[in-house]
């Protein structure tokens, strides 16, 4: 048909020639024979009245225009008619007359495509001898494009989405229904299979592999982006072209791509980069426009990162490691257009920490972001900026730039900056080879969470109300660090603030302001520690203080002090579990008899990861399972009086409980497995508390008194009522928010 669409042309005197087949989506026209018009580019039109051919595709009727921008002649085909004039627009063409016609199987009646001629070279509408001509042209490319159909081998599929109906995840009817909706709404045929059909993504990907023979790349938040490829494309011509390079390492260059057979062809890959070995990955095209965003940028976060990249001069390769680097104001212009976008990106996937990895020599900087507890990496920086981009961070939180050789403290106000207000807490590290690393902390502020909706379990949650509810005493929450301990002090506080209670805070830093609240922000420099601050609370009329941290003898004094004369205080520890809080507050110099008067709880804290709600598998366990998450939660339970009594019963009543709480009317219970989508990560979104809260009753204060071992204090808490840490976890994992997998990787025990 190439070679001889001129001579068609010719003997139907007309300026241009162009075919249509139907794409395997069945709602769209793709071009395959182009003559007269310069472009490697396929034009796509939708099957409606959104264009002549695609009205004519539609309707399956011949159209002949005598000029296609007549309006009101085309309206006397279809009310809606319109003519696509985007093509006229860019190349200077004037189209006029057009003669169109549909392609169709004369046994199936199905439309196979359409044929176009553009502009009769004598000025007026093409004659009936010229529509005679298209139709029995349509009727030959009818027959060869059915007999091409035949040779092709039984197994291959004829659209892209056989593959769901081969698999029974589609009926035959279901798919052309599908099909039929989305040409009728104008509509992509992928979202209405997961939209309307409710098919998963991932189903669709591997529709896309069977039919294209390429691997399904889904898309992946935590991909480094290869700045060194990026850079060579701009966004727009990533968009219209539909293909991507992902990777590249010893085994060639990695395409990924929406039409992995059409970009292979047109070997458009290898006019950009030189090299013959090419791997091809296909995605959807919903997937495909997020890793667009993700390389280049939405729309509106301030630009790429590889055009920041690109507008920032290469440093000197010798001044590299320089201690003071001066650059220019356009430089310094794009490094901190490249920080913000670095903090907006953090902000917005959800992260609680950036970390920046600088690596000696010529090797890239790494820069990892902290989600739900895990890192994962965001992207690697030229090592030519290393230099650059951490003097603009050291300027940004008024940290010296030519100290290299100790750790400095900063905060940056992002509000000065950037769209949002947060702030960022900056720590440098010297590191080996003279690097320095950076790690900042975005402290958001907001509001506290409602102590109701902290996720502690109800048993749990009445027993802390209790206890905080006390008009004086010491109550600490311990965990390790980003366990979400000030969190929770705030919940709490929260749950207390009235207009009749006084309440002191001090804290390093404010991460959650609160209406009511007297906040104050320590500072070690200015002599004002956590020492200091509670001395000026005790002549403040506080009703309630709270502390930041208590990690010396000289501030657990001042707390238990503070208790001990009528206020409640609220205090974080850095330790594991409640009964070995105890024995550290004891091992301070504490005073065990005022400590056991003053004490009234400690909630030890962890995070784990939660369940993504959208994909979560649904499975009810065998009868061996349930066994041995019996086993595993009654484990700590082991020394307590009722299981050294009788063990089995004492089994036995805990399962009673489980069915009563968590197993359906038939005694059936429900637990989930993680699979993983676009919403989430590795099947995990957001994260949930595991708590122990240990209530001070008479027996543990006495235990406080004769300086008890962690072992007993222990008992003592489980007999009254304690869950631990992984108890707490199991029955989580019974109300389906998370799995055992992520409970055994939290408590190490």
């Amino acid at each position: 048909m190439l070679d001889v669409s001129p001579d068609i042309c010719n003997l139907f005197e007309c300026d241009r020639l162009t075919i249509y087949v139907v794409a395997q989506d069945k709602i769209t026209l793709i071009s395959k024979i182009k003559t007269g018009l310069n472009s490697f580019k396929d034009l796509r039109l939708s099957i409606s009245d959104q264009s002549i051919a695609g009205h004519v595709a539609l309707t399956k009727t011949m159209i002949s225009l005598h000029d296609v921008y007549d309006d009101d002649e085309l309206r006397s085909h279809s009310p809606t008619l319109k003519f696509q004039r985007a093509v006229d627009q860019r190349t200077g063409y004037r189209t006029k007359q057009m003669l169109v016609a549909p392609i169709i199987d004369a046994h199936s009646k199905e439309l196979l495509g359409v044929v176009q001629f553009i502009n009769h070279r004598l000025g007026n509408a093409f004659t009936a001898i010229a529509a005679e001509g298209v139709q029995a042209l349509c009727e030959t490319l009818a027959v060869a494009f059915s007999q091409k159909s035949k040779v092709l081998p039984t197994n291959t599929p004829r659209t892209k989405f056989d593959f769901l109906v081969s698999e029974a995840i589609l009926s035959a009817p279901e798919l052309e229904l599908a099909v039929r909706s989305a040409r009728r709404n104008l509509l992509d045929l992928e979202d209405v299979l997961i939209d309307e059909f409710k098919v998963q993504r991932s189903i669709l990907g591997q529709a896309l592999s069977k039919y294209f023979n390429v691997p399904y790349e889904e898309y992946k938040p935590e991909r480094i982006i290869p700045i060194d490829l990026v850079k060579r494309l701009k966004r727009q011509y990533v968009e219209q072209n539909s293909w991507l390079p992902i990777m590249e390492d010893q085994n060639g260059l990695t395409v990924l791509a929406i039409d992995p057979e059409h970009t292979n062809t047109t070997h458009v890959v290898n006019h950009v980069f030189a090299t013959s070995k090419i791997h091809y990955r296909v995605t959807t095209k919903k997937e495909f426009r997020q890793t667009i965003d993700q390389f280049f940028g939405s729309a509106n976060d301030g630009g790429s990162v590889d055009e920041l990249l690109s507008g920032m001069e290469d440093e000197d390769e010798e001044h590299a490691g320089q201690a003071v680097v001066e650059v220019s104001a356009a430089v310094e212009n794009e490094l901190v257009k490249l920080i913000n976008k670095i903090i907006i990106d953090a902000y917005q996937q959800g992260a609680s920490d950036i970390h920046i990895e600088p690596r000696p020599g010529k090797e890239k900087t790494l820069i990892r972001f902290r989600k739900d507890g895990t890192l994962s990496p965001y992207i690697e920086i030229p090592a030519s900026y290393r230099s650059a981009l951490l003097a603009r961070i050291k300027i940004m939180c008024d940290l010296d730039i030519s100290e290299r050789r100790k750790p400095q403290d900063g905060k940056i106000k992002f509000k000065k900056y950037g769209p949002f207000d947060i702030e960022l807490r900056v720590a440098t590290i010297p590191s080996s080879g003279g690097m320095e690393d950076v790690v900042m902390r975005i402290l958001a502020a907001g509001e506290p969470i409602p102590i109701d909706k902290l996720g502690v379990l109800p048993y749990n949650l009445e027993r802390l109300k209790n206890v905080v509810s006390k008009p004086y005493g010491l109550f600490f929450v311990c965990g390790p660090t980003g366990s979400g301990k000030t969190t929770t002090l705030h919940s709490v506080l929260s749950h207390l603030n009235t207009p009749e209670t006084k309440i002191w805070t001090a804290e390093d830093p404010v991460e959650i302001t609160q209406r009511g609240l007297r906040q104050v922000q320590v500072n070690r420099k200015a002599g004002m520690d956590f020492a200091t601050v509670m001395r000026a609370f005790l002549r403040a009329d506080p009703d309630i203080i709270m502390v930041g941290e208590m990690r010396d003898k000289e501030t657990v004094s001042i707390g238990l002090e503070a208790s001990l004369t009528g206020h409640l205080v609220f205090a974080t520890l850095h330790t594991n579990s409640a009964p070995e809080s105890i024995v550290r507050l004891l091992d301070m110099g504490m005073d065990p008899f005022n400590f056991a008067d003053a004490l009234l709880g400690i909630l030890a804290q962890r995070l784990t990861k939660r369940l993504c709600g959208k994909c979560k598998l649904v499975y009810h366990p065998e009868k061996e399972e349930l066994v041995a998450l019996l086993d595993e939660y009654c484990q700590e339970l082991l020394n307590t009086e009722l299981f050294l009594k009788n063990p089995v019963e004492a089994k036995k009543k805990v399962f009673t409980t489980w069915q009563s709480q968590y197993a359906d009317n038939t005694g059936k219970f429900t637990l989930y497995k993680a699979v993983g989508c676009e919403h989430c990560s590795k099947g995990y979104k957001g994260r949930v508390g595991l708590h122990e809260l240990m209530v001070a009753n008479d027996t543990i204060k006495k235990l406080i008194q004769d300086h008890a071992r962690v072992s007993e204090l222990l008992t003592a808490a489980l007999a009254d009522g304690m869950l631990t840490l992984k108890m707490d976890g199991i029955e989580k994992v019974l109300s389906g928010i998370t799995d055992m997998k992520q409970i055994r990787i939290v408590c190490i025990k």
